[in-house]
């Protein structure tokens, strides 16, 4: 199993009920394809580098997970779906 940190700027129109949800079915991306979350880091609402889809605010949150080398991609194929997603990235960390 290999170490990930899948990073997530979630967008800042939305309630906190919607960005919950949007957190949990990423987290349910993760599990369904076999990868386990080992923690989530919530840094709350930051101020955007540049405005993305006329936003300048986005919730971040940084999920650190184990899974085999597919998964990331498979995660990444599912978020890249999501409304709510601004952006996001993946990478594998070395520990």
């Amino acid at each position: 199993m290999n170490k990930y940190e899948l990073a997530v700027v979630l967008s800042s129109a939305i309630s906190d009920e919607e960005r919950a949800a949007a957190l949990e079915k990423v987290q349910d991306f993760i599990s369904r394809d076999g990868g386990t979350v080992l923690d989530v880091d919530d840094w709350g609402k930051k101020k955007l580098a540049y405005e993305i889809q006329k936003m300048s605010e986005g919730f971040y949150y940084f999920i650190r997970f184990e899974s085999e080398p597919s998964v990331p991609a498979q995660v990444e194929e599912n978020i890249r779906l999501m409304e709510q997603v601004l952006r996001f990235l993946c990478i594998s960390r070395e520990e």
